[in-house]
């Protein structure tokens, strides 16, 4: 074992001892029962909405048992670290209300990143090194890859372990002839002596009792001295900042499982009370055969910015998520579910499928519960973000849009539901805005092509219709202009009477509203043809009308 004053010169002379830190950072007075979450992004890629799935539940387990979240940005690995991500990360904690009770600018257990908590690190790296519970290691990658390359041939697990690792023994004068030298050094967590033949037990939150193999690598716990600033792997990092920031309950996917043996013998070896920790199933999508994991690389809507560009109302989406979590919820109404406290027992083990279909349908129920002015003003936030044209319309035609949004929605018991997010209003409203819509070019346009109307009874259709027009209130009276104009020009009563002989006919009346259902929306698919013309006016269907006249 190292001599103590050269373990300590490997550090600064004013580090303070694991003591101050302790009394720094206090235990939290809280109510008993009340849990201390944390939600650790890495700003090494883009924010996938599972992280938004585990931070929905890490708030809603602290705020219902009385507790603290907060937010504490894991960037040790300040290699892989990718522009902009931090700004995502805010970004999506705005757009889905899960604002930290503790982050940095507010809170009293920070920094609350990784990269600014260095000397808290180096206080407990030497002193685990003081104890002969860590060590210096000069391993080379080249010694590094040799050692792999032998153990493969072995046919044994591989890592630095045991008689592998050539540096967890060494003589003390070796390890001073190469710190004399300038040689560079990692330091390494000594397993205990017994991993080899140990088994690990512990209880998850989620899964009840859970059994492991002991860690038996010599893990790296703090990076190579010719770094600066010397950080830690993240495997130390958490450990400390845990305890520390006196975190109590630990939610993170099911693929840290694997790393509990490690982690609860980090706690053991600093003298850390464990946290509890809770591993998530992860979120799926169905594929072909089976489903697999919802994958950054290849699939779109695992990135929360996929949510946030095509405008899904934050809400809708997180009782989506919550359901998801907690089956019982799915079948709350949304206030009440977005209400109930999720619980960690009714958490499943198999991944649960994202399903963009369902989620669609959950956002469309939602949206239809909106009055309109709530509705207008979400679309002009989410277009002023990602869609300014729009965004410009809305602004200089606010009552227009308003009268659009309440055509079968205001007043009516089954609202119209064909907002299913923020980006599909101007497919389904953009027609209601001159700046929008394209008028018809005559009477050949091709939107007029699947109704087989003969383009100049089309034409002498519409200037008729256009010499008479009479902008009604009443919806019977508005339409009977086109019953009587339809009769004028030949068209069949009805589809049956057109079936039977469709020779003798240019269409039946459907066909003659179709006219002019085409003529104001550009479409044969729209909402109620009268109530469209209240929206938009006398003066601007007249102007729509002249088009398809020629």
């Amino acid at each position: 074992m190292l001599d103590r004053a050269i373990i300590d010169a490997q550090f600064p002379t004013d580090l303070p001892e694991p003591e101050h830190w302790e009394q720094h950072y206090p235990p939290r007075q809280l109510p008993e029962g009340a849990q201390v979450t944390r939600f650790g992004p890495s700003p090494t890629g883009f924010v996938h909405v599972g992280g938004i799935y585990v931070a929905t539940i890490d708030r809603d387990i602290a705020a219902h048992s009385g507790g603290v979240y907060l937010v504490r940005v894991e960037d040790t690995d300040q290699s892989r670290e990718v522009t902009g991500a931090l700004a995502q990360f805010a970004r999506a904690f705005d757009y889905f209300g899960l604002a930290p009770d503790e982050d940095d600018g507010h809170g009293a257990y920070g920094p609350y990143h990784q990269s600014a908590r260095e000397r808290i690190y180096l206080s407990y790296v030497r002193e685990l090194l003081r104890q002969g519970a860590a060590y210096l290691c000069f391993a080379t990658k080249g010694e590094l890859a040799d050692i792999t390359t032998r153990q493969h041939a072995a046919k044994i697990p591989t890592g630095y372990y045991g008689s592998w690792a050539i540096w967890r023994d060494a003589d003390p004068g070796a390890v001073y002839a190469k710190l004399t030298e300038g040689a560079p050094y990692v330091v390494r967590f000594r397993a205990p002596d017994d991993a080899l033949r140990q088994r690990i037990r512990f209880t998850d939150a989620i899964r009840g009792e859970l059994e492991h193999e002991a860690n038996r690598n010599d893990t790296v716990i703090l990076k190579s001295s010719d770094q600066s600033p010397r950080l830690p792997t993240y495997h130390f990092a958490h450990a400390v900042d845990d305890h520390l920031m006196r975190v109590t309950l630990v939610i993170r996917g099911e693929e840290w499982i694997s790393s509990v043996p490690l982690h609860l013998q980090l706690f053991d070896a600093l003298g850390f009370p464990p946290v509890t920790y809770a591993h998530i199933a992860p979120l799926m999508k169905q594929i072909p055969g089976g489903k697999r994991k919802l994958s950054k690389r290849t699939d779109p809507e695992a990135s929360v910015d996929f949510y946030i560009e095509a405008g899904y109302p934050a809400k809708a989406v997180l009782y989506y998520l919550r359901g998801l979590a907690n089956g019982r919820l799915a079948e709350l109404p949304l206030p009440r579910a977005l209400a109930t406290p999720i619980r960690l027992e009714e958490c499943g083990v198999a991944g649960p499928l994202v399903d963009l279909v369902k989620l669609e349908d959950i956002s469309a129920d939602y949206i239809a519960t909106l009055p309109g002015p709530q509705v207008l003003d979400a679309v002009r936030t989410w277009a002023g973000h990602f869609d300014p044209e729009l965004a410009a319309v809305l602004d200089a035609e606010r009552d227009l849009a308003l009268r659009a949004l309440a055509v079968e929605r205001d007043g009516v018991d089954n609202p119209r539901k064909d907002l299913r997010k923020w980006s599909d209003f101007r497919s389904a409203y953009g027609f209601f805005f001159p700046q929008l819509f394209t008028p018809l070019s005559g009477p050949t346009d091709e939107r007029l092509t699947s109704l087989g109307v003969d383009p100049s009874i089309a034409a002498s259709f519409a200037r008729d219709f256009i010499e008479g027009y009479q902008h009604l209130d009443d919806p019977p009276q508005w339409f009977s202009q086109i019953r009587e104009l339809a009769a004028k020009h030949g068209f069949a009563p009805s589809a049956k009477e057109y079936k039977k002989n469709p020779d003798a006919y240019p269409g039946s009346l459907r066909e003659a509203a179709q006219l002019i259902r085409v003529a104001l929306t550009g479409s044969t698919r729209s909402p109620d043809l009268h109530a469209i013309t209240q929206a938009l006016g006398a003066t601007e269907v007249l102007r729509r009308l002249r088009a398809l006249s020629g």
